[in-house]
């Protein structure tokens, strides 16, 4: 997994903002699964909104607390678990045994729920937003870049610490464009993401891609004081991507 109990996100650059109302939901995906999500609405909307695809373990405390963040910078946020068709609903801390659920996960499945979570932004109890983005970790990560080429109208998919390799596939079939932040020490080869930027290129998908030297898997942390410096570059770049 990518984050503990004890992550949290780091603190984006606010505009005072502040959150409206937040709290658990369950969305009804279109194979009638119910999947558990949180919802966080921004006091001052901007008529964005982000679906928040989290790592390994599902809908977990980290993810809730990032659509927190995004909604205090005016971004209406929905993060969702993946489970829902074998695990049910119940806590995602760390004592939860993920890898047969996410083994059972399929693109069909995630893909599926992340259209249902789109849906409910672009409802009135959502927020009505206008725009909505998808932004992933890990699992998460490949996963959101993947939404480009499944998601009719997404405004762009945003991924951290995904494999290309997984949706190498789904290239030729991608509209939306990408930001690829890539953790310069992670497990997965940085040669690897210069090759998906390629195949990107070549394919005529619209992209940025950044290398943050140094850092490991799941740098985006509070409590990666080490990494304060490439948090906080990290959350410029997705403002940055979301305003454009």
């Amino acid at each position: 997994m990518c984050y503990t109990d004890d992550a949290s996100p780091p603190v984006p650059p606010s505009n005072g903002g502040g959150i409206a109302s937040h709290g658990d939901i369950t969305l009804h995906s279109a194979d009638g699964a119910e999947v558990m999500a949180f919802v966080s609405r921004a006091a001052k909307p901007s008529g964005v909104g982000m679906v928040i695809l989290p790592d390994v373990r599902g809908l977990h405390q980290f993810y809730k607390d990032l659509a927190d963040r995004f909604a205090e910078v005016g971004i209406d946020s929905v993060a969702f678990d993946y489970f829902a068709r074998t695990a049910g609903s119940g806590p995602r801390d760390e004592s939860f045994v993920y890898r047969p659920h996410v083994e059972q996960t399929t693109p069909e499945g995630v893909d599926a729920d992340t259209a249902a979570a789109i849906a409910y932004l672009r409802s009135p109890e959502g927020g009505s937003v206008e725009r909505v983005f998808t932004v992933g970790f890990c699992f998460g990560g490949s996963n959101s870049w993947r939404q480009s080429a499944s998601q009719p109208g997404l405004a762009g998919a945003i991924g951290f610490y995904g494999v290309p390799a997984r949706i190498a596939s789904a290239i030729p079939q991608m509209r939306a464009p990408l930001l690829v932040l890539v953790a310069g020490d992670d497990f997965t080869p940085t040669v690897e993401f210069e090759r998906f930027s390629e195949q990107l290129r070549e394919a005529g998908v619209p992209h940025e891609m950044h290398i943050y030297p140094g850092a490991p898997h799941s740098f985006f942390d509070r409590s990666y004081t080490e990494h304060e410096a490439a948090c906080a570059d990290a959350w410029q770049r997705i403002l940055a991507f979301v305003g454009q």
